[in-house]
């Protein structure tokens, strides 16, 4: 069994290679012209890649899984850190030997590295032909032509209405099985060492009707779980005074929507469409949104909340809008209304400006009392343009910097162990999501919780759900078989 463990999904950390999103669908309809995307950093920005793919169908591309059949070659990037854009300049140079063999051939940047970098990516990166920031999409078509005419072409215009919500976006890559859906765009949290607000705008959220509609639409085709999708979901707000639509009572909407009015919405989509969402931000998550999450099986009882410090200090430095206290007293909450089975994952920083010893351990204390069932763990990584970059000196060594990262990452591999060793001897509901990465013999899919299960297929098919016999785990995977 030893080959079958995917032990996936413990941890992401600076330094670790991932591998990007990658168009994984040949669409031959005729068109004259092929796009080939790959996408960076956060789910948001493969939800993008499917707004992009949509615009573009509409304007002569098909796609390709092969970049070097390809006349327009998208990179859509990612700015949190800098390792992301070093990853992305060096895809650059690995693209230029399909540009030397295809000199028509157009490279396009996408997404927040565009938008923070804008026109220096063009003097900077030479094979570069076209540069659009997450607001600018619906411009490309545009932005192609001037490109064919023997221009370079920028659009990084910010934004505070666009939400694409009347685009069906194609689903790249897809299983078949999950999707993702975007309900609001930009942030308003301006969290010093994040550069987010300032790559994608201010948060504007899209019409709760285009959402369900499109969730309809995903659950008619086959799909079983969605994951809604924000920079910060719990602030999810419409109405139609400030959005300047018409009444949508009579299709069960009220006046004013807030998240957790939205999620209940699109679980009565049917009970049969699970439903998950990402990210929540501890200062504004509600225990309306707890109750709501409480009531309907189909949402998936998992949150992730970042906490990115264990010390109150460092967090008002971060400006995160909580303290230590206030974190876990909301921890406490979705114990108390879900329950100790809910799964919780994190985001931390290690090694922010001015931290102490003292207030690393704060960090791992906190862990300790929370369990995360997983994290994402990075050493401070110093943002251009950030507020911190401007207010604060990176006057921590990058050593210690390493030695604190490694002591969080053990730290979370023990607890995430612990988090799965409770669901070993249990029966949980699983959604096949499709083989195993290890076992042709072996489906993969994931627990309301949130973590990967794999079991032999018997007779059951991709999209179903299944009840498994938890055996055994790992820090990553639960191993078990199905049962009537």
């Amino acid at each position: 069994m030893k080959n079958l463990i995917e032990d996936i999904g413990v941890i992401g950390v600076e330094g670790e290679a991932t591998e990007p999103m990658k168009v994984s669908q040949e669409q031959n309809t005729g068109k004259s012209r092929k796009l080939y995307i790959e996408s960076y950093g956060c789910q948001m920005n493969f939800s993008d890649s499917e707004i992009v793919a949509a615009i573009l169908g509409k304007a002569g591309f098909d796609t390709t899984s092969d970049p070097s059949q390809a006349d327009l070659i998208f990179l859509n990037t990612c700015s949190i850190r800098e390792k992301a854009e070093q990853t992305v300049r060096h895809r650059l140079h690995h693209i230029q030997s399909y540009k030397k063999k295809k000199p028509e051939m157009m490279i396009g940047i996408l997404g927040c590295m565009a938008e923070r970098l804008k026109t220096k990516l063009l003097e900077e990166e030479k094979i570069v032909d076209l540069v659009a920031g997450p607001d600018a999409y619906r411009d490309l078509p545009n932005l192609i032509d001037q490109v064919d005419d023997g221009d370079k072409a920028v659009n990084t215009f910010l934004s505070r209405e666009e939400t694409y919500a009347d685009i069906t976006p194609v689903r790249l890559g897809s299983n078949g099985v999950t999707a993702f859906i975007s309900i609001m765009r930009g942030c308003d949290n301006m969290c010093s060492f994040c550069v987010v607000p300032f790559t994608r705008g201010r948060e504007r959220s899209r019409d709760p009707h285009s959402i369900v509609a499109e969730a309809t639409d995903l659950f008619h085709k086959g799909f079983r779980e969605v994951t809604l999708l924000g920079q910060n979901v719990d602030s999810y707000k419409w109405s139609e005074e400030e959005n300047n639509k018409a009444r949508l009572e009579k299709n069960g909407i009220n006046q004013v929507v807030n998240f957790a009015n939205l999620l209940e919405l699109v679980a009565q989509v049917h009970p049969d469409l699970r439903i998950r969402f990402s990210t929540s931000h501890p200062k504004d998550i509600t225990d309306e949104v707890l109750k709501v999450m409480a009531r309907y099986e189909n949402i998936c009882k998992y949150i992730h909340l970042p906490v990115q410090s264990g010390n109150t200090r460092i967090l008002e430095l971060m400006n995160r809008g909580y303290s230590r206290e206030w974190y876990l007293n909301k921890v406490e909450r979705i114990r108390t209304i879900l329950g100790n089975e809910c799964g919780i994952s994190s985001d931390m920083i290690t090694g922010f400006c001015s931290e102490t010893e003292e207030e690393h351990l704060e960090t791992l204390s906190l862990m300790d009392l929370v369990q995360y069932d997983y994290a994402y763990m990075f050493a401070y990584s110093e943002r251009p343009g950030t507020l911190a970059s401007k207010k604060f000196p990176d006057d921590i060594p990058a050593e210690v910097k390493t030695r604190r990262l490694e002591e969080i990452i053990n730290k979370q591999r023990e607890h995430s162990y612990l988090r799965h060793l409770q669901d070993v001897g249990t029966v949980q509901r699983v959604l096949i999501e499709g083989p195993s990465r290890r076992s042709e013999e072996h489906w993969q899919g994931r627990t309301s919780a949130n973590r990967v299960t794999v079991f032999p297929k018997g007779n059951k098919n991709k999209g179903e759900y299944v009840n498994v016999m938890i055996e055994r785990c790992t820090s990553g995977t639960l191993i078990g078989k199905i049962v009537e």
